[in-house]
Parts: structure tokens; C-alpha cells; sequence
């Protein structure tokens, strides 16, 4: 071969070689760059902490998940749509409320929806119903565990069924089985309730979000001790469901999800004056002086705050007295209501203690933890020279500003203001502590009945742990009273109002700002005002009833007397009794002059078991409560801690051969919540990036979760997503090393054997 064509020979052979080598070690440099970036979007985020949750892996979900096929392989997406319509009927005091949820599956598996949602927490939940197309299935009531077993049955076998648990009395599971490819399914839920009445205004509370619940840590208890340095260690969880109420919240930089519409008729029996709504713009029409109708002004409202609606009777139009009936299996269920005459005696000036506590954990942040510093620093501009007082603040920890309670004194009282002024929301939400200082009383056997001590409690009440809270407070209640203020757009108001009823107080929600200084300003006058005490209802000896709640509590000025009886023989006359500080007052109330309504029933048997329930924490028997409460519920068809409405489809929907898959439907986090405070602080992802079907919800887990997962992230627009089959992505990323590195030594031995052959050839 002549020389020139030799040398070019060997250069086309080397640009070859240099083309081969190139390409072997950049294949491997991509791949291990694409294992790389995978690996850090699903492990990104640290423990605890919020992720960009659009992409994820089965193994990914440490509480479940309602995941559907992606077009990566192994990689699912959150998919359903969730729609919600409230339909509320308010007759006189009572209230009939039905709720519409829709679940909606886009995708082309099968699969089954956990949605945590809020109602009311006196709510008793009777009804369900499922529409699939133009099947409809009706629920039935069934003791938990029994309607567990039936609904997981039907699950299994591919059966549609839906479950309706209670983990709270104002916080509801609806489980969902068998949503098949693209298909919707309407579930319907109904309960009924009663109307609050307070200070002349009427009002009714529609829960539309569930708060983050701080869940404490397990505890380790001591509970013997043989004097030889040895003992027995007990762990307590006081929040033994956790994963039951801590569901996940979807990121602000999303935007928010779960639309509602909502629609209200009222038919309040008398002439009303004024209708308004405190943190939503509705729109009323009034055919009649009685009635109305109303409405959201905005067709897409989020449920991220509750729907407040407060009415007030025309001047003169409100009776004192009212009373109404129903009458079911020939027994007779009445609820009575009486507005006490005010007394004409000045109240008696009595000594106060007052111990102010203040919730400055992270769910207070935003606009809660303002609308708490004001309202306590109004009620500090209130107290009276020659009273007591303290502030205790907590978050995972507790201080107070004094050691204890002092004297009401220009200087006292501008170090306690510094003090407030200077709070700042964050960390967890440590309320025991905090309820022991407040309700700790050095003089809690003496004579003290020339001195009030009262417990303001401030707080969200975003806790999990509700029932230790209600044994300290019976435990340690003596002659204080307490005074729940429910801060923020939704606070939990079964803890509210269950602790200010154990601590024979009042419960007082302040929603906005603008509600501070009237709220405010009402409760302090409670606070001041004599109280109706030694409340009691009475009937002819012959006749048999009983009445609910039971005890009545102790009430302020402003609040009527509201009970509910059932009468096994007829009619009855009630007389309700009660001490003022005029003396003795008495009322009457004929149930033959009741007027019929629907209903009455269900709200005697929920105050009933509501009253047994208070019982678990005053050291009653907890297999008898537990018997009565179960007889109640499966009798009156509700909802409780011990019965479920289930509801299953005769017909199998889902192929054997198809897999189901799970996801807990995402809440929206409550109007005025600081994300960061909550969860702690991170870099919002730019809103483009969820822009697509496949990217389009950011989740956190709570900071208390048992089992913090990871994540794994995706967006078209700015990260790659490895697509998985059953190759794990550490192999995928050693295999992209190996080939980088075979590349360059193949390469390197090909080099040699090119030079090689050109000096042979050359000789």
C-alpha cells in the first residue's frame, strides 16, 4: 500500500477510534447524570419536611396513597379530582345537612380514595349513599369493626363499596373502594345537628378543613419501683391513631384543590333582621321575613376555612320559650330551648384570678398567632385593679411571664404586654404542660368563695392527643373555670368545646380580626356576669324521661338553657330550674304544645352519647359506656367511635386480574396557616412546574408522621424523571459507571492496536 494511503488509512481508523471513544464515555456519562438526578429528586427532601410529591414509587408512601399509572414504568401519579356540595335545610333549631362528594379517576387503573374531612362535632352522621351511573347503594349503620371486615371484603373482591369511619367527633374518614378507569363516583353523607344560640345571635358552623394535628411524642412512664433499683417502663402513645388523623396537606405553591359550592335554606320560625357570613361574600334572597336562601358569591370557593352563618331575630319576633317534638316507635323526643330573663341585680364584685394562655406553636403562625396577641392584649387592658393575673405561653415548651400570679398593676401589666408583643409562632404544640401551670391552684382545697379563677386558654387547638387533655382537666379543674378561645379559620372545635364544657366555661371562636374586639368583648362580659348554676329538669313523677345533657352546664348571660328529652309514656311538662343571683328561677314547657319537627331524635341521641363519652374521663366503667353508647348509635342509625356506615355494591366491578391501588386524598391547608411554620421552612417550587397532568400536586406529611417518606419529583419543564421497570436506579447508576469507564479502556486498547498495526504496516 503506498505510504500515502497508509496514513490516511490510519487517520480515518484513529477519527474512528476517537468517535467510538467519545460515544462509549458519554453514554455512560448520561446515564450515570440521569441516575444521579433521579436519585436526588427522591431523596431531596429531608425527614419531616415538604416535597414536591408529583411522581412516587409504591414503596414511596408511608401512609398510602391513591397512585395511578404514569407513562414512566413503576412511577405513579396523584389523580383523582375531589368536588364537594353542601346542602344545608335549617328548620327552627335543628339543622339537616347533606354533603356531596365527588371522586373522580382520569386514569386507566383501578382505584381506591381516603379523603379525612371535617364536620361538626356535635354532627350525628345517619346517612350514605353511593351513586355509580344510575345504581344507587344505601349505607348501613354496623358496629366498626364488623363494617371494616365488610368493607375490606368487598374491596377485595372488586366490589364498589364505600366507608364512612368517625376518628374524632368532628373528623370523618370516607373510604372509597373500586373507582374503575375514568369513572366517577358520587358519594352523598348526611347528619343533623342543632343551631347555637348566643348573646342573641344565632349561629351555624360548616367545617370545611381539617387542621394539621401535632401529634406528641410516646411517652415513657415509671409505673413501679422495688426500692433495689429496679422498675417497670411503660410506654404510653397518647395518640395511638395517629395515622388516622394526619393526612396530607397540599403546598400553598400549588394553589388549592377541593372546590366547593354550598346552598342554605332557612326557615328560622320567626321574622329575621339580619343575615351575614364572617370570612365568606354570600349572596341571600329573602322571599319571606322568615326564610332565605343562601349562597356563595364565588361558583369556585376552596375549602380552606369554615363556613360561619349567623342570623338575628327582629326586634320582638324571638320567643323566650320554644319547644319541639317528634315522635318515632311511639316514643315521644322533645328539645327544649329557654332564654333566662337577665337579672336585675349589679353583678357582686369578686376578686379575680385570671391565667391567660397563649398557643405560639407553629399552626398559630400567620394570621392566627395576631389575631391571639390582640385579643390578649385587649383582655390584659380589661382586668380591674386589685385582681390577679398571669401569661403562659408554649410550643413544644412552656414559660410564663411571672413565677405566679401577681397583682394588676400599671408596671405588671406593661411587662406582660412586652412580653406578648414579642411572641413569634413556631415549633410543636405541647398544650399539657401548659394546661397543668394554668390549672395548678395552691389553694385548691381552701375557702375561696370571695375570689374567681378563671383560665383563658388561647389556641387553634391543632393537637391529636384530646383525651389525655380532658383527664388533666377533670383532674385538676377544682374552683377554676375555663374559657376556650378558638383562633384561626379552623380551629378544632371538638377539643374547644368539649374542654370548656369539662371545665364548666364557655367556648369563644375568633375567626378573623375583625371579630377580636366584639368576641373579645362578649366573653369578657361572661367572665364578669353572674352565672346560672344548680341546673335542673324536672317532670310529674309519673312520667319517665330523660333528659340530655346530663348534667346541664353552668350558663353565662346571653346563653339559653337548650335541652333534649325522651318521653316513654305521652306528653310531659317540663320545669327547668336554675340559681341566679336574684334567687330561684323556674320556666315551663308543655311538649303537648310542641310543634312537630324532623329530627329530634337523632339530636337527643347524639347529645346522650356525647354525654356518655365525657364520662370515659371521670373514672366511669369504660365497658359500660362503651355498651350504651353502642346501643344508642345502632338504634338511631349514627355514626360514632364505635359504629360506621358501610355501603357495597352487590356486583363485582373490578377484574380479579387488575391491581387496585390507594391514596389518601390531600387537604388544603387552612386560610391564614404559615406553611413554613408548620412544616418547616422551604423553597417554594415555581407553580409552571405542575402545570401538567403528570405534575400536578405538592403534598407534605405532617413533622409528627410515624414514618416520614421520601419522594420521588417530576416536572417537564425542569427535571428528569428516570424511567423505572425492574432495574433498581443504584444498579442503573453503577451500570452507567461501569460503561463510562469500559468505554475509555476499550477505547484506549482500541488507540494501541491502531498504532500498533500502522508501525507493521509502516515496516
Amino acid at each position: 500500500m503506498p505510504l500515502r494511503d497508509l496514513i490516511d488509512d490510519h487517520h480515518r481508523s484513529v477519527r474512528l477510534a476517537h468517535i467510538s471513544a467519545v460515544l462509549r464515555a458519554l453514554t455512560g456519562f448520561v446515564i450515570t447524570l440521569v441516575c444521579l438526578a433521579a436519585m436526588n429528586a427522591a431523596g431531596a427532601a429531608p425527614a419531616n419536611a415538604p416535597a414536591p410529591l408529583t411522581l412516587a414509587k409504591m414503596g414511596d408512601m408511608s401512609s398510602g396513597g391513591l397512585l395511578l399509572p404514569s407513562k414512566y414504568d413503576g412511577y405513579y401519579v396523584e389523580a383523582p379530582a375531589i368536588a364537594t356540595d353542601v346542602d344545608i335545610q335549617i328548620n327552627g333549631l335543628i339543622a339537616r345537612t347533606k354533603v356531596t362528594q365527588k371522586f373522580q379517576n382520569p386514569s386507566e387503573a383501578w382505584v381506591e380514595g381516603i379523603y379525612v374531612f371535617p364536620l361538626p362535632d356535635h354532627a350525628a352522621v345517619d346517612k350514605l349513599r353511593i351513586q355509580i351511573g344510575e345504581r344507587f347503594i344505601e349505607g348501613q349503620i354496623k358496629e366498626r369493626q364488623e363494617a371494616r371486615r365488610m368493607y375490606e371484603t368487598a374491596r377485595a373482591r372488586g366490589q364498589r363499596a364505600s366507608l364512612v369511619e368517625q376518628e374524632r367527633p368532628n373528623m370523618f374518614t370516607n373510604s372509597v373502594a373500586n373507582i374503575g378507569p375514568g369513572e366517577t363516583i358520587i358519594v352523598q353523607i348526611e347528619y343533623q345537628e342543632s343551631i347555637r344560640y348566643d348573646a342573641g345571635l344565632f349561629h351555624l358552623r360548616f367545617p370545611m378543613v381539617v387542621g394539621p394535628r401535632f401529634v406528641p411524642p410516646v411517652e415513657t412512664q415509671l409505673v413501679s419501683f422495688d426500692g433495689n433499683g429496679m422498675g417497670e417502663i411503660q410506654l404510653r402513645d397518647p395518640v395511638p391513631d395517629a395515622e388516622r388523623i394526619t393526612p396530607p396537606v397540599l403546598h400553598p405553591a400549588v394553589g388549592s384543590r377541593n372546590p366547593i359550592t354550598l346552598t342554605v335554606e332557612l326557615d328560622a320560625g320567626f321574622a329575621v333582621d339580619q343575615i351575614r357570613s364572617a370570612h365568606h361574600d354570600i349572596r341571600v334572597i329573602r322571599p319571606t321575613k322568615e326564610r332565605a336562601r343562601i349562597s356563595f358569591v364565588n361558583q369556585d370557593e376552596t375549602a380552606n376555612r369554615d363556613f360561619e352563618l349567623v342570623w338575628q331575630s327582629a326586634k320582638g319576633s324571638l320567643p323566650q320559650a320554644a319547644m319541639f317534638k317528634e315522635t318515632k316507635d311511639g316514643i315521644t323526643y322533645a328539645v327544649g330551648f329557654i332564654i333566662p330573663p337577665q337579672t336585675n341585680e349589679t353583678p357582686a364584685r369578686h376578686t379575680r384570678e385570671t391565667i391567660f394562655v397563649i398557643d405560639n406553636s407553629g399552626s398559630m403562625g400567620g394570621a392566627s398567632i395576631r389575631q391571639a396577641k390582640e385579643s390578649l392584649l385587649f383582655a390584659l387592658s380589661t382586668l380591674d385593679t386589685g385582681d390577679r393575673f398571669n401569661v403562659v405561653r408554649f410550643d413544644d415548651t412552656t414559660d410564663a411571664v411571672f413565677r405566679a400570679p401577681q397583682p394588676v398593676t400599671p408596671q405588671t401589666l406593661d411587662q406582660a404586654a412586652r412580653y406578648i408583643s414579642q411572641l413569634e409562632a413556631e415549633g410543636g404544640t405541647m398544650m399539657l404542660p401548659a394546661l397543668e401551670i394554668a390549672l395548678y391552684d395552691p389553694y385548691h382545697d381552701q375557702d375561696t368563695s370571695g375570689t374567681l379563677r378563671q383560665v383563658v386558654f388561647l389556641t387553634d387547638g391543632a393537637i391529636g392527643n384530646e383525651a389525655q387533655l380532658f383527664e388533666e382537666i377533670d383532674r385538676s379543674l377544682g374552683r377554676s373555670r375555663l374559657f376556650t378561645v378558638g383562633i384561626g379559620s379552623a380551629p378544632n372545635s371538638y377539643f374547644m368545646s368539649r374542654a370548656a364544657r369539662l371545665g364548666r366555661g364557655s367556648f369563644t371562636h375568633i375567626g378573623s380580626s375583625q371579630q377580636v374586639m366584639d368576641r373579645m368583648s362578649a366573653l369578657l362580659s361572661k367572665l364578669r356576669a353572674p352565672v346560672l348554676t344548680d341546673l335542673s329538669v324536672s317532670t310529674e313523677a309519673h312520667t319517665a324521661h330523660e333528659v340530655w345533657p346530663n348534667p346541664l352546664p353552668d350558663l353565662y348571660v346571653g346563653e339559653p338553657v337548650v335541652f333534649t328529652a325522651r318521653i316513654a309514656d305521652g306528653d310531659a311538662t317540663f320545669t327547668v330550674q336554675a340559681q341566679t343571683p336574684d334567687g330561684t328561677w323556674s320556666a315551663e314547657l308543655d311538649t303537648s304544645n310542641a310543634e312537630e319537627a324532623t329530627g329530634v331524635a337523632k339530636v337527643w341521641a347524639r347529645n346522650k352519647i356525647a354525654s356518655l363519652e365525657e364520662r370515659r374521663f371521670q373514672g366511669e366503667s369504660l365497658a359500660v359506656i362503651d355498651k350504651q353508647v353502642l346501643e344508642v348509635a345502632l338504634d338511631h342509625h349514627l355514626v360514632t367511635r364505635l359504629t360506621s356506615l358501610v355501603a357495597v355494591d352487590r356486583e363485582i366491578a373490578r377484574p380479579a386480574q387488575a391491581a387496585l391501588h390507594q391514596r389518601d386524598v390531600p387537604l388544603n391547608l387552612p386560610e391564614g396557616w404559615d406553611f413554613d411554620k408548620v412544616f418547616g421552612e422551604q423553597v417554594p417550587t415555581r407553580r409552571a412546574d405542575y402545570a401538567t397532568p403528570e405534575a400536578e400536586v405538592m403534598l407534605a406529611s405532617l413533622v409528627s408522621s410515624p414514618a416520614p417518606h421520601s419522594a420521588s419529583a417530576d416536572s417537564q419543564s425542569s427535571q428528569i424523571v428516570l424511567p423505572q421497570g425492574s432495574t433498581d436506579r443504584w444498579l442503573f447508576l453503577i451500570m452507567g459507571l461501569i460503561f463510562m469507564a469500559g468505554g475509555l479502556i476499550m477505547s484506549a486498547l482500541q488507540w494501541r492496536e491502531i498504532a500498533a498495526k500502522f508501525r507493521r504496516e509502516l515496516v
